[in-house]
């Protein structure tokens, strides 16, 4: 399997106040396509901000991270846009819709900044929404669906553009067991089809069922 994200000693730096949080430190990471990877430690060992790096949302204070073989620290804003955009889908824990916008408006969106036409948007939010349980809630507002619904949603959306890469940040933290197991189901098959799947979690039971697990303490990889 080739790399598909490589972190090499990447480093991650906060001000705060007169003093410097650490947040990562010295993190070098290979993640191949195709992996299943569960970033797990206790709060404030650095998860969330790893995520962050990973996904382009934000930069490294040190180090270089690697998308498909491209340098991502050294781009402009609007490049690593296009980067988010293309290769890589965002599944988060609070689920991030827009509550005024139907189900199907929300997984269009993302498609509106890529080459799609309005009918290729609709078809393609269609069906991925129907392959996810939910043609019958279309026309729907995030408000009107319940927490697994709404994650079946906000995985769809992740998928418009056919990233290689599934970013899920606590993606059952706010799901009861049974919503949370259907959602790593989901997550599952996704692997299973190709999409490489890297997922921040508390919960050991859903890291488990990962290919591998990435252990942080204190900004670093433990384990």
């Amino acid at each position: 399997m080739n790399e598909i994200i490589k972190l090499q000693n990447v480093c991650k730096n906060f001000q705060m106040g007169d003093s410097v949080v650490h947040a990562v430190e010295s993190i070098d990471l290979d993640i191949k396509k195709g992996d299943f990877i569960a970033i797990v430690g206790p709060s404030g060992s650095g998860k969330s901000t790893m995520m962050n790096l990973v996904g382009a949302l934000d930069l490294a204070t040190e180090g270089e991270i690697y998308l498909d073989g491209q340098d991502i620290e050294h781009l402009e804003e609007s490049e690593l846009a296009q980067i988010r955009g293309r290769k890589i889908g965002f599944v988060f824990q609070t689920f991030n819709l827009i509550p005024t916008l139907t189900a199907l408006g929300n997984v269009m969106l993302p498609m509106m900044f890529q080459d799609y036409t309005e009918d290729e948007r609709e078809e393609r939010g269609r069906k991925l929404l129907e392959d996810l349980g939910m043609g019958h809630r279309l026309e729907h507002l995030p408000p009107e669906l319940s927490g697994g619904e709404r994650q079946r949603v906000a995985i769809a959306r992740a998928l418009a553009n056919n990233p290689d890469v599934i970013l899920a940040d606590e993606p059952t933290g706010n799901l009861d067991t049974k919503t949370g197991d259907d959602v790593m189901q989901i997550l599952k098959n996704l692997n299973n089809e190709g999409k490489t799947i890297i997922m921040v979690t508390h919960d050991m039971e859903k890291a488990a069922q990962a290919k591998k697990i990435v252990r942080l303490k204190d900004g670093r990889v433990v384990d």
